[in-house]
């Protein structure tokens, strides 16, 4: 590779990292500067392209997320300019901002790499951004999928596969919900606190999802993004703190802590995924569980039962305490999901249902489980219904029809290394009927 082709490719990859890791800072940064939130994030994707190619020709500039946000505030003056509206938001921007150009190669950041925006103010300009996707002006699922696509970087396939819907349905949401923002002049801030219970659901529902993507992604290489999930639990934290007395608020925190945990043990030194029972527990993170627990000892003196992210929390509380698979209380975990189940009635939780019953029970009884849910066509398109009950008619002694089943668990894998665990338990059947 030429010294030319490498410096592209080295730019391209610090423009796709400092994207990943702050476009919803700088987007919500922009949203307040503009008052116009769709605005913002069509400012932040014109910064976007610029650097593409502006940071492989001249560097990776030392503030590279103060760099994207300047070009952003100097693509929305342009666009007040060519409006020939020279009013109180030009007025306030130019202030703020300078007349001064952008010098290739240079700093935005300026010669003393000071900050464009208050460090103590970034988490609110995030969770203001997910409050606003979150608007009661917006049906439920479109708040959502906005707050997904634009807050917590998923792409619409993603956000498609995690609400178990098409692709095309995921962009239709988010561009019809991106005209009603832009139509109702919504302003970007944090709702007062009387406001925040009509949005406070699908805050925690975004959250939840992308902390999901995050650890156990949907496709890709790795099992675990850890970065995705990382940026989860820092929201859930924001918002325990915004909402201290919401147990619900208490439980997500609770739960993805508990889940994080597990991190540490989940993959092998080659990124290879390592199975519940196979795991090596002293590499749980003790601190973290001890965090979790805590958590939901908050929510449930809250009074008021679990709900769906307590219950769950309370799952992952069952394995985090246990000293082994065998001596996990699998009964108690079968309860749960049950409880869970009625809140909050779903495919997928189902099929959670069915494991621990397996567990719990024995595989013939999970079985009938998987089997009515195979039967009503659910988790269509799914990896997940057809893996678990391939597992289950291995345990059977069934080894023909678990193949089978194996074999189309892995044509729906997204996953490079969820569908190589596939692959590996059907080469283990072949190994087993060879003569």
């Amino acid at each position: 590779m030429s010294d030319r082709a490498g410096s592209d490719h080295e730019g391209r990859e610090a423009v796709a990292a400092v994207w990943r890791i702050e476009s919803a800072r700088i987007v919500g940064a922009l949203a307040r500067y503009t008052g116009d939130f769709p605005l913002a994030e069509d400012l932040a994707q014109e910064a976007l392209a610029e650097a593409l190619v502006t940071w492989p020709r001249e560097g990776v500039p030392r503030n590279p997320a103060g760099w994207l946000l300047t070009v952003g505030r100097r693509r929305a003056i342009d666009g007040f300019r060519r409006r020939a509206a020279l009013d109180d938001r030009y007025t306030a921007l130019a202030h703020n901002l300078g007349e001064g150009g952008i010098a290739a190669g240079s700093d935005p950041a300026g010669p003393a790499g000071e900050e464009l925006w208050d460090p103590d103010r970034i988490d609110d300009d995030v969770l203001a951004l997910m409050f606003i996707s979150c608007h009661p002006v917006l049906p439920p699922e479109a708040r959502v999928a906005l707050t997904l696509r634009v807050v917590g970087g998923l792409t619409s396939d993603e956000i498609g596969r995690a609400f178990l819907v098409p692709t095309a349905t995921v962009q239709a949401r988010i561009t019809r919900a991106k005209k009603t923002l832009a139509a109702t002049r919504t302003p970007f801030e944090v709702p007062p606190a009387a406001d925040r219970p009509a949005r406070l659901v699908s805050v925690l529902r975004a959250v939840y999802v992308i902390f999901t993507e995050g650890s156990s992604a949907s496709s890709g290489a790795d099992l675990i993004r850890v970065d995705l999930a990382a940026e989860a639990q820092r929201l859930a934290r924001v918002l325990t703190r915004l909402v201290p007395d919401e147990p619900e608020a208490q439980s997500l925190l609770a739960l993805l802590e508990l889940t994080a945990a597990r991190f540490p043990a989940r993959t092998g030194p080659d990124g290879a995924p390592v199975l519940l029972e196979q795991q090596d527990r002293r590499r749980w993170d003790r601190s973290a569980i001890g965090r979790g627990r805590a958590a939901l000892a908050r929510a449930g003196k809250a009074g008021r039962g679990l709900g769906i992210y307590g219950l769950q929390a309370a799952i992952a509380e069952c394995h985090a305490v246990a000293a082994s698979v065998a001596e996990t209380d699998w009964e108690r975990i079968v309860l749960l999901y049950e409880a869970l189940g009625r809140l909050a009635p779903s495919p997928v939780v189902e099929v959670n249902r069915a494991v621990a019953v397996s567990m719990a029970q024995g595989p013939a009884a999970a079985l009938r489980i998987v089997d009515e849910l195979a039967a009503a066509d659910a988790l269509a398109n799914s990896h997940l219904l057809p893996s678990v009950r391939g597992e289950l008619l291995i345990r059977l002694g069934r080894p023909a029809e678990a193949r089978a089943e194996l074999e189309q668990a892995v044509a729906r894998c997204g996953n490079e290394r969820e569908r190589a665990v596939l692959e590996g338990k059907i080469r283990r059947l072949d190994t087993a009927a060879a003569p």
